[in-house]
């Protein structure tokens, strides 16, 4: 079992080592259902923590100081990408060239400073689909004491061009809803739920710059791993003109956005799930956003739906998804509408495509 920060030892490089000795060739044709991944244990250190808050700009006192739970934890996306590259403990790393469609994540615990976390997923379906070949892993993360922390489930279409086949998505999806990046502008945007909150209301965007250093570090730049989001050679051999976002990096974004929304029971209940339907350039700038689309009481407690979303530098959305977590009843406030004419009155949002097939 390997033990570590990372999913492999890339210190095997100083002995001369071949990292990817003994991998399959990553193509549609060799993967087999079912196949199971790991365990793999990890180390949730101080540096891995640090890092993280690098490549995702998410510095929170959370992460660096202490939680709610006493000791430090691991940002809400620290493990996403160490659960979705777990075939690359069978498949060679380097020689991905795929593209992620879609991911879901629960998160049932905090991922805690100083955790050995272990690893494991498997391989439970493959299909084909306008031609593109793809393989849906599940995976998840559980503590010595065999509690599940994080559950995820994700499809990758396996051996493809980037470069021709991104942007076919649509912001529709498994929620029967489509996100359209739109709420209502006569509400008052609002960080955290828990205080005022009434359907139709955004959520406080968060602004990022993609920095290719960020994007070369979240991608396994420091275990040698060359693809299309870290090495500029590999990126333009997929018909790409500079790398593009891992789409694992944009969940993450929108981990932290609805981390900052909910607070601590994020961690103990949030589920997230999204689709990439646009590629993201390296060097662009994006916002990361969200709107209420439903209040659900559930006894002492109240469900709370989210459409979220990664939108572009030119306006378009790059990722769409839908998030849902539940709160204290108690700590509501119903927030007051403004009055307006039924002409222009909006329910929660316009509903309608944003991007198509």
């Amino acid at each position: 079992m390997t033990i570590g920060r990372n999913l492999t030892d890339p210190t095997r490089a100083l002995a001369g080592a071949d990292l990817e000795a003994g991998t399959k060739d990553p193509t549609y044709e060799n993967i087999q259902v079912p196949e199971d991944f790991g365990p793999v244990e990890v180390l949730v250190d101080d540096f891995k923590i640090k890092r993280f808050a690098f490549v995702a700009d998410d510095f929170g006192d959370w992460y660096l100081k202490a939680s709610p739970w006493g000791p430090r934890i691991g940002q809400p996306g620290l493990l996403a990408n160490d659960l979705l590259q777990l075939f690359t403990t069978r498949y060679a790393a380097s020689r991905v060239v795929g593209l992620h469609t879609s991911e879901e994540l629960w998160f049932d615990r905090p991922v805690l400073l100083g955790q050995r976390v272990r690893l494991s997923g498997r391989y439970v379906d493959k299909y084909v689909h306008r031609g593109q070949g793809s393989v849906v892993m599940e995976a998840e993360a559980r503590d010595h004491d065999d509690n599940v922390l994080i559950r995820h489930r994700g499809v990758e279409i396996m051996r493809t061009q980037p470069g021709e086949v991104g942007g076919r998505g649509s912001a529709g999806g498994g929620e029967n809803r489509r996100v359209t990046g739109e709420y209502d502008t006569s509400l008052p945007l609002v960080e955290r739920l828990g205080r005022s909150v009434a359907p139709g209301m955004g959520l406080l965007p968060l602004q990022k710059e993609v920095t290719f250093e960020q994007m070369a570090v979240f991608s396994r730049l420091g275990e040698f791993v060359r693809n299309i989001h870290n090495d500029l050679v590999t990126a333009r051999g997929a018909g790409l003109d500079v790398p593009i976002l891992q789409g694992q990096q944009q969940f993450c974004y929108l981990a932290e956005l609805c981390a900052r929304a909910f607070g601590r029971n994020w961690f103990t209940g949030g589920w997230l799930k999204v689709k990439f339907i646009r590629p993201i350039k390296a060097f662009e700038a994006i916002e990361v956003g969200g709107v209420v689309r439903e209040l659900e009481p559930d006894g002492p407690r109240t469900v709370i739906d989210l459409d979220v979303w990664v939108r572009r530098s030119d306006g378009s959305l790059a990722t769409v998804g839908w998030a849902r977590a539940s709160v204290d009843s108690s700590s509501l406030t119903r927030a007051i509408i403004p009055s307006r004419s039924v002409t222009d009155r909006r329910d929660d949002v316009a509903v309608g495509a944003t991007a198509d097939r």
